[in-house]
Order: structure tokens, then sequence, then C-alpha cells
């Protein structure tokens, strides 16, 4: 049964990589107010003339994306690829922080004494894990040291808004906990170009959407600076409604080849071979995908959130499904070569209980012997119906090979058929009796 265990165990696998992308979470960060629309930052010319300006719009709001990781692993990279784009898009533009560049296009390259300044603390940006250069990114729920930002820490007196749909205020929790060990070799790719431009990350020009299939930002591998491994991953400033599909990739500290895991927001055809795992945790606002949830069915998708019975089509039939042994089962659709009889070679079963058509004269209204056969096969047919009866030999390809006709049938006859001139292998011997088929299988050995 070694294709069966084989099965279950890649069920289980793929049940075992689920249970490590636990889940994504988006936080409510902060809810601008109308002091903080007061503060305008102004683009000026090589000629200090005013060009454009940009203000963080009352109400609009800063999301925290974190994903949430099993204990013993760590995050090293969001990407998009070709069969996987990253994608992060609002109804309304993304706002950055451009005074100056106190703002950055990741959370790992913000200053930290930057963050008293304006609005720096709510610029649009990707990361893994740092939400400063000294600084890991915590829900604010899980903050319990305070607060460096807002209100009476910040120059401007911004950063106050007390809205209780952003949970806590920024000036009590601000989701910023010191870094232990920091991780390296930090490299990005497709976000930032070389004119430092990244659309919305660190863009001058403010714009609605983030899509690349070329674009990844990674480092050595970080995990969550909390008790639920939650790892920091984007910080998202628009008065829009949001929405991302993402695509990371992990490692398991405890697996001695730190063999990189990659889950995804959409299945693409080859994922499975490949080892990408669709998590609908990755997609946001979550999109439910529904498929065969049977694992009786070869459509079988463990990885989807809900079931469609009508997705199931083709039930998994586990037999022979080699045609030149004795009990090839021509309905299977999943081999167990195990299972497979051939004389002389089954397995340390019985054969004749196998394969009830092989021996030297089986008890039959239609007997073929012996079977196997080499040169002369005997066709034994008992009928009390005075019928017409044919013999159709077929080779293992289905090809009709052989006819011969008994004639009327009243009673018993016998006939021999010359094998000596077929190939070595299986057959199927079909009689037409009345009209009215059977077959049996007939083995055939070499001269």
């Amino acid at each position: 049964m070694k294709r069966l265990a084989t099965i279950f165990t890649f069920i289980f696998i793929i049940a075992t990589l689920h249970a490590q992308l636990k889940d994504v979470i988006v936080e409510k960060y902060y809810i601008s107010d109308a002091n903080d629309a007061k503060y305008v930052q102004y683009i000026y010319d090589d000629n200090d003339h005013i060009t454009d300006s940009v203000k963080l719009e009352e109400g609009s709001v800063t999301y925290r994306v974190y994903i949430q990781l099993a204990h013993s692993y760590k995050l090293t990279r969001i990407y998009g690829d070709a069969n996987h784009p990253i994608e992060v898009t609002s109804t309304a533009n993304f706002f950055n922080n451009i005074l100056d560049n106190y703002g950055a296009s990741f959370g790992y390259q913000i200053p930290n004494n930057h963050l008293n300044l304006n609005t720096v603390a709510l610029d649009t940006w990707l990361t893994l894990g740092q939400a400063t250069n000294k600084n890991f990114g915590i829900l604010k729920n899980e903050d319990n040291n305070g607060s460096l930002v807002g209100g009476t820490h910040n120059k401007d007196n911004l950063l106050n808004s007390q809205n209780p749909a952003a949970g806590t205020p920024l000036t009590v929790a601000d989701g910023l906990v010191p870094i232990g060990i920091a991780p390296s070799n930090w490299q990005q790719t497709g976000i930032v170009n070389k004119s430092g431009d990244s659309t919305i990350f660190g863009s001058l020009k403010a714009v609605k959407q983030f899509k690349s299939k070329n674009a990844s930002l990674q480092n050595s591998g970080v995990m969550g600076a909390d008790t639920g491994n939650t790892v920091l991953v984007a910080q998202l400033t628009t008065k829009g409604d949001i929405s991302f599909k993402l695509n990371i990739q992990v490692i398991d500290t405890l697996d001695v080849n730190k063999k990189p895991i990659s889950f995804v927001a959409d299945t693409a055809p080859g994922d499975y071979a490949k080892g990408n795992q669709r998590s609908k945790y990755l997609t946001y606002p979550q999109e439910k995908v529904c498929g065969c949830n049977d694992p009786g069915y070869s459509e079988y998708k463990p990885d989807r959130d809900c079931d469609n019975a009508a997705l199931c089509k083709t039930k998994i039939v586990f037999g022979c499904m080699d045609p030149h042994a004795c009990n090839y089962d021509p309905a299977a659709t999943n081999n167990i070569s195990s299972l497979c009889c051939y004389p002389g070679k089954c397995a340390d079963r019985d054969i004749s209980l196998v394969c009830p058509d092989l021996g030297d004269k089986p008890k039959s209204n239609i007997l073929l012997y012996p079977n196997p056969v080499n040169d002369q096969l005997t066709v034994e047919v008992t009928s009390d119906n005075n019928s017409e009866t044919k013999i159709e030999i077929y080779n293992s390809y289905g090809r009709l090979v052989m006819v011969k006709n008994l004639s009327v049938v009243n009673g018993t006859i016998t006939s021999q058929i010359n094998m000596s001139g077929l190939e070595t292998g299986m057959y199927m011997v079909r009689f037409f009796i009345e009209d009215k088929p059977d077959s049996k299988i007939l083995i055939k050995n070499p001269n």
C-alpha cells in the first residue's frame, strides 16, 4: 500500500504547511484628525518654486499589516513573480511623508529620531519586522512600554487623535519595541527604481496602487517581537479602502537545511509541484475560493476555503494499472504496483484467489486452459441453446489479433487455438454466445 500511504502523507504535509501561516492581521494604527490635516508639505523645484503640496487628509487611516507564523518560523521574503503578482491598492491615493526625505520606502530605513517630525510616523512603506532602524513593529495591544510618537513627543504637536476606531491612541502605545538582534542582508528588487521612486512607497507622485510581477524585499529572516510571532510587513496610510495580495517565503528554524517554504495569494499551474501553498489569509479582504474538499477525489484541494461538491468529479480508485498483470483493473485511477499479480509473482498471496481465471482447468461454462498458455490453447464451451459462438482475442492495447467461429454449440464442444504466433503478454478473450458477450483474461508465456 505504498502509493496509498504516499497520498495520505502528502495530505498530512499540506495540512501541516498550512498550519505554519496562521493568520494575516490588519490593524488600524491611527486615524488622522483636523489638526493633522493642517500640516502641509510643499514640493519645490530647483528654483525654489512650489510645484505641489502634500498633506495628511482628515480621516486618513494608517493600517499596519502583520503576518502571524507558527512559533519556530521566520519570515524571509515578501515578493511578486510572473505567476503570483504582489498588489497593494486603495480607492484613494496613499500618503507619503516627503519633507526633506524623512520618509522612506522601507520601514527599516526610517530613522528612529525622525518619529517626532510632523507625520513621518505615518509614512507608507514595506518591511520585514522593523518599523524603524532601531525598532520592531508590534500590535498596539501587545505594546506595554509606552510611546515615543505623537502629542508632546511631536515637534508640531501632531498625531493626537483619540478616534476610538483606531484603538489605543498613539500617545499611549506606538507599536514599537527596541530591536534585540536586527535582521541582516536586506535586499530589494523592483520596488525602488534607479531614480529612487517607488510608486506608493516613497513616491513623490500620489498614486493608488503598487502591482508587480517582479518585486521582492528580503533579509536574513525575522520572527515577531511579540508573544504570537507576528511579523510586521507593511504600513499603509490612505483615506480609501485598501486591498492587497501578498506572497511570502518562510523558513523553519528547526529545519537543519532551512529550506524556504512559499505561501501565495493565488494558485497557479504547477504550484503543488514547486511547493507553493495558497493561503486565503494573503488576500485582503479575504476572498472565498471553493473547491473539492473530499480527499476521495483526484480534484481534492486541501487549501480551498469552502466545499463545492460539483467540482469533485474523478473518484480515486486504487488498483493495479499494469495491463500485463492478471488482475489489471481498467477502472483504477491510482496505481498500487504492490497489488499487481503475475504468474509466479503475487506478493505472497494466493494467485488463484486474486486471479481466479488462471489455472489448469477452472470450473466454468467457458473454459480456457492451460492459463498461462505456451502454444496450444484449449477452449471448452458448454451451452444447451444451439447457440452460434464466436471468440475474439484482444492484446493489452485493445487491438483485435484473432477471431475464431465455433459454429453452433449444443452441449459441450472443445476447440484448439494456436497461440504460438502471438507475443508474450496479457490478452483478453471475448466470447459471444447468442450475441451475449463474456470475457476472460489469458496470459501468453514465451514459446
